[in-house]
């Protein structure tokens, strides 16, 4: 295009002010609005929100008619969980989504909902993408590592992470955090909360050219060995302080693609995380492969680790704008898409 393209930046959160930040940096975007999802946020210029050098002059709003009415070509889509309500307004109004949020495929949505996300993207000529909680990057490596093979047996991804500086105690909970290991339904609360790393595993799945016979969760727990105060929240001693839980996609007794996390919270977990914040990506065949992803500060970084991992979740996603937009239209993954590449900035 002759033109930077068009976009909203949605909800200013630990992911959507990392995306924000990088919208202003980027020549070939222009910011052109911001959902506020806090009233406390409304009218402040983008820059405040994220930390900008000079202002902007594009205020938040919580005014989702306004933002559908700036002809936008684009809106990187940050909440936690994404609305049904809000994504089919974006498509329909041409605006294409880039999305952080619980979405890779859909697939985790009900059939109803993913009907009217497909009808609204036909309506709207308009692309919904989506790199899910983890950041999308690790999916495109286990790919490009299985076309170095003549045959793959299995995709297995496993982010490793210390979550300790990640302040959402009801998210931590959720996960099993804080809790006895033997309290009943923990297991399933923790397979719902990382539900999108089911669609992670069938999109791999589907690129590697295979159909899934089903999608199982297996998890095991770690009790801490000592109290930790994380500031926001405690890890009794006794308490689930690691959580180890893979998504696993097979073909008939075959598990194909599988795709979990290792995380803990506090200074008392044995065993002890196998990978400071980064991801092991294997492709079992013919050759084996491996590498390992750290996500490391430049020398100058003052911020925290997880920070950093914001950033790292937030980029694929935001630098994928100008293939989404250019994508035809309906529901797009990484497997649809060009290599998503960042920009040096000027």
């Amino acid at each position: 295009m002759d033109r930077p393209l068009r976009v909203i930046q949605w909800t200013t959160g630990n992911i959507g002010r990392r995306s924000l930040h990088a919208i202003l940096g980027r020549p070939d975007l222009e910011l052109v609005g911001v959902y506020a999802h806090g009233a406390e946020k409304v009218g402040r210029d983008a820059a405040e929100l994220c930390g900008w050098p000079a202002p902007t002059g594009v205020r938040a709003t919580n005014d989702v008619t306004a933002l559908l009415a700036l002809g936008a070509d684009a809106c990187c889509y940050n909440p936690l969980w994404p609305s049904i309500d809000e994504l089919c307004a974006l498509l329909e109004a041409g605006v294409n989504v880039c999305s952080s949020a619980a979405w890779i495929t859909g697939g985790k949505q009900s059939p109803s909902d993913l009907d009217r996300v497909r009808k609204a993207c036909e309506r709207g000529g308009t692309s919904i993408f989506g790199s899910g909680a983890h950041p999308g990057l690790t999916n495109t490596v286990g790919m490009v590592l299985s076309g170095a093979c003549e045959r793959v047996d299995e995709i297995r991804i496993t982010e490793s992470v210390d979550c300790s500086t990640y302040e959402s105690a009801e998210t931590q909970t959720a996960m099993g955090f804080s809790q006895p290991p033997d309290t009943p339904g923990l297991g399933e609360s923790v397979r719902r909360e990382s539900e999108v790393f089911a669609e992670s595993a069938a999109m791999m799945a589907d690129a590697i050219g295979v159909t899934l016979d089903r999608l199982t969760f297996d998890v095991e727990f770690t009790a801490a060995t000592g109290d930790s105060d994380l500031g926001f929240m405690t890890i009794p001693a006794g308490t689930v302080g690691g959580v180890l839980g893979y998504h696993r996609g097979w073909v008939g007794d075959r598990n194909v693609v599988s795709v979990g996390f290792n995380w803990v919270m506090g200074e008392h977990t044995v065993p002890p995380k196998p990978l400071a914040h980064g991801h092991v990506i294997q492709v079992f065949g013919v050759p084996n492969m491996r590498t390992v992803l750290h996500c490391l500060p430049p020398q100058d970084w003052t911020e925290g680790f997880m920070d950093l991992g914001m950033i790292y979740t937030a980029m694929p996603v935001t630098n994928a704008v100008p293939a989404v937009v250019a994508a035809p239209p309906g529901i797009v993954t990484l497997a649809d898409l060009p290599p998503i590449t960042g920009r040096v900035r000027r």
